[in-house]
């Protein structure tokens, strides 16, 4: 049995046993923290927490781990509720191609962007994929996420879909922590489709989506609505097929241009609707109407020198915010949440606490983990990170660059 008592921590953040599963608008401003606290753990179990002057008689001293924490904050772990961090290769040529002038959408005209990466996982073997994949779970969570829904997408085709969703399956069997998969095989249409795309949706609907569900592979379905990419009727016609196999909606919408992909992915019933970096009054107006969480990913307008998604707007119309690293080898290759905190905080105008909201109980709703993630709360499992000593919460997004995480506790 493992016990650990964290002792003088300067902050305990998002404690307590009646925060809400969701954060909307003005609300994101709020967060607990409590401060000269306790916090005990008991095989990853959270038994007590409180301020020092109470927790003498609460805990048992034998076999138990003691980390003094002065001058440190505890939270819970992060959530990263939309990567691609399984693929085959970097990109950084087409970095270098973007520096000289070219555009994400004109490299991916001449074959760039993700159909460089299908090519690329084509050639690469299931067990190199998870080997590589692995690694790169492991640095992940030593930044301070706890949880991390992944994407397929750079298989598209049959072989290539099913091999990936099989590596993210082993993946959620081997690491740590929660893993979500979803299917994105309406990510692009391949090349050789490019004269007959029916077809290609066809063989999403008719063969990718029957075969994924037979081995359960994925928990949601995911579809790039986008201009050059599939359009809102062709999203429909693939949600409604993946729904009909128990697949959830998370969809990428609103990256480039607005096509009414939001108001029909929440006439769907999505979990979240992600990118939005491109937003009118009627998308937010059906977001208000709707569960669904708006998820922005800063790291992608940062890297591609796009529009950030306008946070501030979102959050004055009551919407709750989450945000995500869209690791990925093309548009975001970065999977560090603190340096999206920083992003949003610099670029998005959003507080250090809106942004800590938007990164723990509002990512755990966008990825249905609101009863196990988020946030610090008694009979809780959930992975939670001990920053090392900083002076303020907003240190974190100030100091870009640092590493903030002394240890994650899972």
């Amino acid at each position: 049995m493992s016990k650990i008592l964290i002792k003088n921590i300067k902050g305990l953040v998002q404690a307590g046993e009646q925060i809400p599963s969701v954060r909307r608008g003005a609300e994101m401003k709020q967060l607990e923290v409590l401060e000269n606290a306790y916090l005990a753990l008991e095989d990853g179990e959270v038994i007590a927490y409180g301020p020092m002057n109470e927790w003498e008689g609460i805990i048992d001293w034998r076999e138990l781990e003691i980390i003094d924490a002065d001058g440190c904050f505890v939270l819970p772990a992060f959530i990263d509720s939309h990567t691609h961090t399984v693929f085959a290769k970097t990109r950084e040529e087409e970095f270098v191609d973007r520096i000289h002038g070219l555009s994400y959408e004109e490299i991916a005209a001449r074959g760039g962007g993700i159909l460089n990466s299908a090519r690329k996982l084509s050639e690469l073997s299931e067990e190199n994929l998870y080997s590589d994949a692995k690694k790169r779970i492991e640095r992940i969570i030593q930044t301070g996420t706890g949880a991390l829904e992944i994407k397929s997408g750079y298989g598209l085709s049959l072989e290539g879909e099913l091999k990936m969703l099989r590596v993210i399956k082993r993946l959620k069997e081997s690491m740590p922590i929660v893993i979500k998969a979803t299917f994105l095989g309406a990510h692009a249409f391949p090349a050789e489709y490019k004269e007959n795309e029916r077809a290609y949706i066809d063989l999403i609907i008719n063969q990718m989506l029957p075969a994924i569900h037979a081995e359960q592979l994925a928990d949601y379905i995911d579809v790039f609505c986008e201009r050059n990419y599939f359009s809102v009727a062709e999203m429909e016609e693939i949600l409604k097929a993946g729904i009909a196999y128990g697949l959830k909606p998370k969809v990428h919408v609103n990256q480039f241009s607005i096509l009414g992909g939001v108001e029909k992915a929440v006439e769907l019933g999505a979990i979240s609707v992600d990118h939005l970096e491109e937003i009118d009054e009627k998308d937010i107006q059906a977001l208000k109407k709707s569960n669904v969480i708006p998820t922005l990913l800063p790291g992608c307008s940062h890297f591609l020198s796009i529009p950030f998604g306008d946070a501030r707007r979102m959050i004055e119309a009551g919407l709750p915010i989450a945000l995500a690293s869209d690791f990925n080898p093309g548009s975001s290759p970065n999977y560090d949440l603190m340096t999206i905190l920083s992003l949003a905080c610099i670029k998005q105008k959003m507080t250090p606490e809106e942004g800590i909201n938007a990164l723990t109980i509002n990512a755990a709703a966008a990825l249905e983990l609101s009863e196990s993630h988020g946030k610090i709360a008694l009979g809780r499992k959930s992975p939670i990170m001990l920053t090392n000593e900083i002076p303020s919460l907003a240190y974190l997004a100030y100091a870009f660059g640092e590493q903030h995480v002394q240890r994650i506790f899972i």
